[in-house]
């Protein structure tokens, strides 16, 4: 299965969704290690606060669904959130996984060259102090790095990638943030639905990327976000004959959580 042409873009067409789908337990050190195992050069994460202000990954709001802990997570300390088991509830193999802050994985990733799409998803009622917390923590994380978004990607064969986390959410106000701490890091406007204003609100964030549910895409809406001078990327997208469409469509990347289906290009 080709890809599109990338060129200008230095992302990964292929993008691990929470480190290795449901392969390993979610938003955890494992499941970034597994998808790299499978050849994935860029993952997908989601990164909220801790009381105490420590970003770290979690999707849910709340604690019971993918760790021994009870509540809204974001009531928590890091201390008291970073002693749970996130990996019991997925497989007894990966008993005693931790959460990792967005620190721990930024040094993973850094360290073996490879890409990150931060989604920034907030506790409810948190959405722009995580987006300006999340995006302060990863301009200082990622600080040196390049190229930015629109520099050559690197040549063909090379296993690293240099470049900025590409921050997303479904939250305007958490973009909005993230924006004004850090406007030098590449944001995307996530879309469950095309609501009404969605690419007058990603042209104001200044958006390089717009990220839908993957059935929204057709041939029209991806035309007028490539004439907005935005990438296309889908989520979360796990059956061939889905990622065949996107491909004809052609849209610029595509987060799957089967990273065991789909083998990304080197």
């Amino acid at each position: 299965m080709n890809r599109p042409d990338l060129a200008n873009w230095p992302y990964p067409f292929w993008i691990a969704h929470r480190g290795a789908g449901k392969l390993a337990p979610e938003n955890t050190l494992a499941a970034f290690r597994l998808g790299a195992q499978h050849g994935y050069r860029m993952f997908e994460c989601d990164a909220k606060l801790s009381a105490d202000g420590i970003p770290f990954l979690l999707h849910d709001a709340t604690l019971e669904r993918t760790t021994s802990g009870h509540g809204l997570a974001g009531e928590h300390s890091w201390h008291t959130l970073s002693q749970l088991d996130a990996g019991h509830w997925h497989s007894r193999a990966h008993a005693g996984e931790a959460l990792p802050t967005l620190a721990a994985l930024a040094r993973y990733c850094l360290a073996n060259g490879h890409a990150l799409n931060i989604e920034i998803k907030p506790t409810p009622g948190q959405e722009a102090e995580t987006g300006r917390v999340v995006a302060l923590a990863a301009r200082d994380l990622w600080a040196g790095e390049v190229p930015t978004p629109g520099q050559l990607p690197p040549s063909a064969g090379s296993t690293r990638l240099a470049c900025p986390p590409l921050l997303t959410s479904f939250q305007p106000d958490s973009l909005a943030a993230a924006q004004q701490a850090a406007p030098e890091l590449p944001r995307g406007l996530l879309l469950d639905t095309l609501w009404n204003g969605w690419s007058e609100v990603a042209q104001r964030l200044g958006c390089v990327a717009v990220v839908c549910n993957h059935a929204l895409w057709d041939a029209s809406t991806v035309a007028q976000v490539h004439r907005m001078g935005m990438r296309c990327i889908s989520y979360t997208v796990n059956d061939e004959w889905a990622a065949q469409r996107l491909i004809e469509l052609c849209t610029d990347g595509i987060i799957t959580d089967r990273v065991d289906l789909f083998r990304p290009n080197p």
